[in-house]
């Protein structure tokens, strides 16, 4: 009896504590919170015990950390000359000093990147470090007391479970809230060109969505969404099939990039490559068949070293026939940093073999 009593009295004073940190300091030790009050990231982070959260409190409590990112790139062709092209996404507060994680594909090639809080303000961004393998950058902002998202553990994630999508979709609707399931745990997705592992979801992915948050029952950020489907063109996806990357992928990629600049490790032939694929390709870039073309070639890196050049179609990879950028990518994954493969090219009609000594991956440019 005695033991009973002290169980009670410590439920209603956990209780009590949750509570009170919520609503800056009224008290109630039910199941529901008091009409008029909201959960706050500082409330629930001070006395939070653990257990579902109704759809409004995840909303209220994760909506703040969710940022709209906005981009310019400058482009050029020989019709237009130089001009700007617009985008847009979404990314989510890590820390309250100002880091922000997004998708690599949301500020791939950007020379100006803006974000925008919930609360309205504005912050130009600089360019922490990206990977396209996972397609997470991170960004730096000049802020101070921001709310970040409570992480949660992706690795504990059932088939079923509730999940809320916080984003920016289209590009000018941010803080927009859609929920779901969790479709599936772990879905091998190739997403420009790169092979990934994903979390699926029904809740509504839009474009503009990119780079927000996936969160949990708990209000804990579960995943980044990738709204690039493989099955559509960029930054889309099909109605009721959304992605995300499993938020423990995310932690280990921002690790990396927050203390180097990029994920070391990568194994990389030293080369931008193209890909053509229509008879129009063919005809602007004076080649002769469809395939893989090598654009330029990394100055001192592996396939100058291996006497690969511009121009050159790669047909194949070790004894693996290849014919696009993905199926290079695919390859380069088989393979570690020091490793030497054998690499066939067409050049000028003759076919060469060439061998290369993969190198680490390091971004020319931050």
């Amino acid at each position: 009896r005695e033991l009973m009593t002290w169980v009670t009295a410590e439920y209603q004073r956990e209780g009590t504590v949750f509570y009170q940190a919520v609503n800056n300091g009224s008290s109630s030790s039910g199941a529901d919170v008091p009409n008029g009050t909201e959960p706050t990231t500082e409330g629930i982070q001070a006395g939070y015990t653990g257990g579902a959260l109704s759809v409004q409190e995840i909303a209220a409590l994760a909506a703040p950390s969710v940022v709209e990112i906005s981009t310019e790139v400058v482009s050029r062709n020989d019709f237009f000359g130089q001009y700007i092209q617009s985008g847009a996404g979404s990314g989510v507060i890590f820390s309250e000093d100002g880091i922000i994680v997004t998708n690599d594909h949301v500020v791939d090639g950007a020379s100006t990147i803006t974000v925008r809080t919930s609360d309205g303000t504005s912050y130009e961004a600089t360019l922490v470090g990206a990977d396209s393998k996972t397609d997470v950058a991170v960004l730096k902002i000049d802020a101070t007391g921001l709310p970040p998202a409570i992480l949660g553990d992706s690795d504990s994630l059932s088939v079923g479970e509730y999940a809320m999508a916080i984003g920016n979709p289209l590009g000018h609707l941010g803080g927009t809230v859609t929920d779901g399931i969790i479709s599936a745990l772990s879905r091998e997705v190739t997403i420009s060109g790169e092979n990934m592992t994903l979390l699926q979801t029904n809740a509504a992915i839009n474009p503009g969505n990119s780079g927000g948050g996936l969160f949990n029952e708990k209000g804990e950020l579960v995943g980044i969404v990738n709204a690039k489907s493989s099955q559509t063109s960029a930054d889309t996806s099909i109605e009721g099939l959304g992605f995300a990357i499993p938020i423990n992928t995310v932690k280990n990629s921002v690790q990396e990039l927050m203390e180097y600049g990029y994920v070391r490790g990568r194994a990389a032939l030293g080369v931008v490559l193209v890909d053509i694929s229509t008879a129009q390709q063919a005809f602007q870039y004076r080649v002769s068949r469809m395939g893989v073309y090598v654009q330029s070639v990394t100055e001192g890196g592996a396939s100058e070293k291996a006497g690969i050049k511009i121009g050159d179609n790669i047909i194949a990879i070790g004894d693996v026939a290849v014919s696009s950028t993905a199926n290079i990518k695919s390859q380069l994954n088989n393979y570690s940093v020091g490793d030497t493969i054998q690499v066939q090219v067409i050049r000028d009609g003759r076919t060469l073999t060439l061998d290369v000594v993969l190198d680490e991956f390091k971004p020319t440019t931050n």
